[in-house]
């Protein structure tokens, strides 16, 4: 006659075996989830915000000649970074343009959007020189802004989609 203690034993490991696969099928929360990211040079994450499909955000900062804030958009789609759309409120020391790359329209006060970008970030990261407190490159996600400039004033970071 067997042991009772190795028949139980045998009757856990199909369920054991169950839970290991409902595990590794369906992460807890948040294990699975995108972020959008920015990490200094010493690896160390200065900012992290979920990022879901669909969702966007956009780089903000102040022109430095004439001090405008002028905007890159950002969205997450298929788990990739795209650049969306650039928001441009003159055509100002270079800021112009490119026929063939997206479309321009007004935005009716006298600046422009550049729509239709729709250009995949390679790598799903771009390094970024922050600029100074003068320059305030800032986050815009759901109307909230972050200064990056306040977090890392003259210095470089890296801004990423960070999809599992």
């Amino acid at each position: 006659m067997r042991d009772s203690r190795s028949l139980a034993g045998r009757a856990r490991l199909p369920a054991l075996l169950l839970c290991a696969c409902l595990v590794l099928a369906f992460p807890a929360a948040g294990q699975d989830e995108t972020r959008l990211e920015v990490i200094d040079d010493q690896g160390t994450i200065l900012v992290s915000l979920p990022m879901p499909e669909g969702e966007g955000w956009c780089l903000e900062w102040n022109h430095s000649v004439e001090g405008f804030a002028v905007l890159d958009c950002y969205r997450h789609r298929e788990g990739r970074m795209l650049l969306e759309r650039s928001h441009l409120p003159d055509f100002a020391a270079g800021l112009d343009h490119v026929p063939g790359r997206g479309r321009q329209v007004s935005d009716g006060e006298g600046g422009y959007w550049i729509e239709d970008l729709d250009e995949p970030v390679p790598g799903n990261a771009y390094r970024l020189r922050v600029g100074s407190l003068a320059v305030d490159h800032r986050l815009v996600v759901d109307e909230k802004r972050i200064s990056l400039s306040r977090l890392a004033a003259h210095r470089p970071v890296t801004v990423r989609l960070d999809a599992p």
